[in-house]
């Protein structure tokens, strides 16, 4: 294998990573090599990356083999330990070239890799544009903080360069990302939320067709960001709420900052403020100390807030986090309580399909026959159409998973 495969993990921030990384390793001129961009959010992505690492030795005998990302950087010694594994790299050098370089070189003439722009994403219709990284808060059960480090914005000027770069290599669509996106701004001059960035990053790139958020913190969207969605038809209808939970105990207990009626609020107020807009979220079953009733709760914030697309978490433990420490709940309970936060999701999404069938949308081609709807839905097709085009269609049908559409003559 001549090239350097690059296996990822995790969170679209680490996809991003990923990019920055392959080009990494092209200026280093590394080749024969497999790298697996870990993630730490739970023991499940962990083991994942364990068995893809297992796996990469036994079909690349001779390829050498390096592990970054977020559990690398946690416990880079329990990585370092496997006999699959040649090197071990931190976040931080993850994203310079000179850490792809054979053992024992030098070279003055590569620059941190991190501070250029990604201008191309491979096998994307969309393109990330990272906007901040680390997180300020401690959750409870959350580890990324200690892998990630603490917020830091990349300033206006810089996102909008690289979002002209990406705009002129052919993506009509690109998605923010970041670890604690609504951070954004707090560690820049004037502090700028992350409304006031999106405003400007669509005025300074008005040929910029689409702008998709991902997760918000339902505590910490500002007013700006809600004009926004009001008003500005290119930011796409579609929020990710970081939820968690939805009992008030549970979320106290998680140290979130926002309580349940608060998150229903917020899905009342996206909703009367974009009727055609789509909401998902992340919620976690089984949190230490979650009782039935408390669960109920979380359960039933699924129809509340009519989630169309939720991300189901089973607790797992984080060594070092206080939730750690808490009276855990069973694991087949856990298990359980996970499998009812999926069916209830599996539920409310194809309810949400089928509101939208008769409608019109315009559909970002992702590959042949699929592509992306505005609010997020995949839709299914028959036309030929370009990889990365948009293209109107009006929705005719839909079963559990996807819209079924024709294009719009």
């Amino acid at each position: 294998m001549p090239e350097t495969e690059i296996i990822t993990f995790g969170c679209r921030l680490n996809a991003f990573e990923s990019e920055v990384i392959r080009r990494a390793t092209a200026k280093a001129g590394l080749r024969d090599a497999v790298i697996v961009n870990t993630c730490a959010v739970t023991a499940e992505a962990e083991r994942q990356a364990r068995q893809a690492i297992r796996r990469a030795r036994r079909e690349h005998p001779e390829a050498t083999i390096i592990v970054t990302g977020c559990a690398a950087e946690i416990v880079p010694e329990s990585y370092a330990a496997m006999p699959e594994v040649d090197r071990v790299l931190g976040n931080r050098a993850k994203l310079e070239s000179q850490s792809y370089l054979p053992e024992g070189a030098t070279s003055t003439d590569l620059a941190e890799t991190a501070s250029h722009p990604v201008s191309g994403f491979e096998g994307k219709s969309r393109a990330y544009l990272q906007v901040q990284q680390g997180c300020d808060h401690r959750c409870t059960f959350c580890i990324i903080p200690y892998a990630r480090g603490p917020s830091r914005s990349v300033p206006m000027g810089l996102l909008a360069e690289r979002a002209r770069r990406l705009v002129a290599a052919g993506y009509r669509e690109i998605l923010l990302t970041g670890v604690d996106l609504t951070a954004y701004g707090a560690d820049l001059p004037g502090t700028p939320s992350l409304g006031q960035m999106v405003r400007r990053l669509l005025a300074a790139v008005p040929e910029l067709e689409r702008l998709r958020l991902s997760s918000l913190d339902p505590a910490e969207i500002d007013g700006e960001l809600w004009r926004l969605l009001a008003e500005e038809k290119r930011l796409m209808p579609h929020l990710h709420l970081s939820f968690q939970a939805g009992d008030d105990l549970i979320l106290k207990r998680m140290k979130r900052r926002h309580s349940r009626a608060e998150a229903i609020a917020v899905a009342r107020r996206a909703r009367a403020l974009r009727p055609e807009v789509a909401l998902g979220a992340d919620l976690i079953a089984g949190f230490p100390t979650e009782t039935e009733d408390m669960f109920r709760r979380s359960l039933d914030l699924v129809a509340e807030c009519g989630l169309a697309f939720v991300h189901v978490f089973p607790y797992s433990a984080r060594h070092g986090t206080p939730a750690a420490r808490m009276p855990p709940v069973p694991d087949p309970v856990i298990k359980e309580r996970a499998a009812q936060l999926r069916a209830a999701g599996a539920a409310a999404l194809a309810a949400e399909l089928a509101s939208r069938v008769g409608g019109e949308t315009d559909v970002l081609i992702e590959c042949p026959g699929k592509g992306r709807a505005e609010f997020y839905a995949a839709v299914d097709f028959t036309a030929p159409a370009a990889i990365g085009a948009v293209r109107p269609m009006r929705l005719i049908d839909s079963n559990r998973n996807s819209l079924v559409g024709v294009p719009v003559q």
